[in-house]
């Protein structure tokens, strides 16, 4: 883990067993930057940095390459580092989200070599790209789905379904495919853990996603009802 050291006046040093413990405003475990709030606030600007310097290199040969290749380098360039740890970001505040936006957008702007105010929608259409809400979405609903086939390390479960649990039977909803969302008391940090947002991602998909047999079929029906819901 690698600590990025605090320049906030407000966090103050502390002594355990004589050692003294440098606070920090965020730390770094593989590969991802969380913040002491939580917010995520250094992920995104890491991210976003990082994926516009590798945009500045792609533009420089863009005119050399075909339409093609060069989805090809926006996608393992770019796209790929856009994506990772996507599944910790549930949650975040519009105007971070916005920001990683700018970079899907920016990407498929670099592809069909558009300007910078031309109409995005059509391009992200045609390159068959989510957007970064829905691209959050699928991550975390692919992660339920390994889950409750016992496709993950077991500190990430259990999950319930509803009808599973005592009282909950006479439920409408028990009946269906449908997750148990634990009660939370501090919403604002525990709306984001996994054992929370997780079942009410679940649980905004329909019942053909959620019945899909394979992971290869989730994953398909996934990215089309997501990609129904965002563009069409």
């Amino acid at each position: 883990m690698v600590r990025v050291k605090s320049t906030s006046a407000s966090i103050t040093e502390q002594r355990i067993d004589g050692t003294l413990v440098e606070p920090v405003t965020s730390a770094r475990d593989l590969g991802i930057y969380i913040d002491s709030d939580l917010l995520m606030r250094t992920r995104v600007q890491r991210t976003v940095s990082r994926c516009f310097a590798v945009l500045r290199q792609l533009r420089q040969i863009r005119r050399s390459v075909q339409t093609d290749t060069s989805q090809t380098l926006a996608v393992s360039s770019v796209l790929t580092r856009l994506d990772y740890g996507y599944s910790v970001l549930a949650g975040l505040p519009v105007y971070l989200v916005r920001r990683l936006q700018s970079v899907l957008n920016a990407a498929a702007r670099l592809t069909y070599h558009l300007r910078r105010f031309n109409h995005i929608s059509d391009a992200l259409v045609c390159l068959h790209w989510l957007r970064v809400p829905e691209r959050v979405q699928y991550k975390i609903a692919v992660l339920v789905y390994k889950v409750w086939h016992g496709l993950t390390p077991q500190y990430l479960g259990p999950l319930s379904y509803v009808a599973h649990l005592p009282g909950r039977q006479p439920l409408r909803f028990a009946g269906i495919n449908r997750l148990a969302v634990p009660p939370v008391m501090f919403t604002t940090v525990a709306n984001r853990a996994f054992p929370v947002v997780g079942p009410r991602t679940w649980n905004d998909l329909p019942d053909d996603v959620t019945s899909a047999e394979s992971l290869s079929t989730f994953r398909q029906r996934l990215k089309t009802h997501l990609f129904t819901k965002s563009f069409l």
